[in-house]
């Protein structure tokens, strides 16, 4: 591209060369994700994909979007960028996951005031790596430079996945019924949630982001809530094959109370018990620091479970000891009972 033709949008603040530079850059991180079903490259107006539809009967769509909310503020202030977009893709892969699908192709959206290629690269070099645990492609997406929109070294992400399932796959909660057992997946600690309260618990604690997390066994600040979220999908996908899984949660904003009822019958409840598994010390820490209660706690952050599967109470054991051979904590953490009138559909024990 001619200089010359793109000096008066240089002079307005787009760097047309720069944001060409970075798309270069970005094809060499979606070949690392490419699939089978890739028809396209990066850098057309649309990305192309055809479907394997071999043993899929009724072919059913499933598609979310999301971003990571203001854990970004966390990686402008500390510097870094190399997880944040595992974040991204796991947000919205996870989510297609509780209905049973599996993940094809991945779209996200950057946006910046002023295009800095490295911080781009690497956070899309995040997005890559999210997608090849999630097993789908980074198909295409969009880089926008948007001078006097976004404050000076921030940027913004959003990201799209669209998944596939056979309708008689489908998993939508409504077989589960009272005695089923509630088997939950250890998360990875903070996971995207959550994050407002965080920084400002931080602010207050005065602790810097090279400094030791209190009780953390010498992980940093930085390190420790900068954690990107887990990817379910091998794990979870593994267990679908051939074990009874009646409905899922992704545990995100809204944490147990929001997030469980979404996939629960109207007439049932689910009875959690406190302390059926490790709680991360980030959110010991939180709760300390905050002068927060557990029911709190629980009703804005994971506490230690990003995920959950119901299924029958002769299959709980087995469940959990196949996750935790992904070398991923797994526990038993409640039962479905009927719910009671006008109650509501999470009761914890503690």
């Amino acid at each position: 591209m001619s200089s010359d033709r793109a000096k008066a949008y240089t002079n307005a603040g787009v760097n047309i060369l720069t944001g060409s530079e970075l798309v270069d850059r970005i094809r060499q991180h979606a070949a690392g994700t490419r699939t089978r079903g890739v028809v396209s490259d990066i850098g057309g107006f649309g990305g192309l994909f055809r479907p394997d539809l071999c043993g899929i009967n009724e072919p059913v769509l499933v598609s979310s979007a999301d971003g990571v909310g203001t854990k970004l503020k966390l990686a402008f202030a500390f510097d870094k960028h190399d997880t944040i977009g595992i974040d991204l893709v796991a947000m919205s892969a996870n989510d297609i996951l509780v209905q049973g699908a599996q993940p094809l192709f991945f779209l996200d959206y950057f946006a910046t005031g002023r295009l800095d290629v490295e911080i781009a690269q690497t956070v899309i070099g995040g997005i890559a790596e999210g997608c090849r645990m999630a097993g789908c492609a980074l198909l295409g997406g969009e880089t926008a430079e948007m001078p006097d929109m976004y404050a000076s070294g921030e940027y913004d992400l959003a990201g799209f996945c669209v998944g596939i399932v056979d309708n008689a796959k489908l998993i939508d909660g409504s077989g589960i019924q009272v005695g089923d057992k509630i088997v939950g997946v250890a998360s990875s600690g903070l996971h995207s949630n959550g994050f407002s309260l965080v920084r400002k618990i931080l602010a207050e604690s005065g602790l810097a982001p090279e400094d030791a997390l209190p009780g953390g066994g010498g992980l940093s600040i930085k390190d420790t809530l900068l954690t990107p979220t887990t990817i379910y999908v091998e794990s979870v996908r593994s267990l679908l094959r051939d074990m009874s899984v009646k409905g899922m949660a992704h545990i995100t904003g809204g944490g147990f109370y929001d997030n469980i009822p979404r996939t629960l019958p109207s007439q049932t409840e689910a009875r959690i018990f406190f302390g059926t598994w490790n709680i991360p010390p980030v959110f010991i820490w939180l709760k300390e620091a905050g002068k927060l209660s557990w029911p709190e706690m629980l009703q804005i952050f994971n506490c230690g479970i990003g995920y959950v599967l119901l299924t029958p109470p002769e299959q709980a054991e087995e469940i959990v000891n196949r996750l935790q051979a992904f070398n991923i904590g797994a526990f038993t953490i409640g039962e479905i009972a009927k719910r009671s009138r006008n109650g509501e559909q999470v009761v914890i024990t503690f």
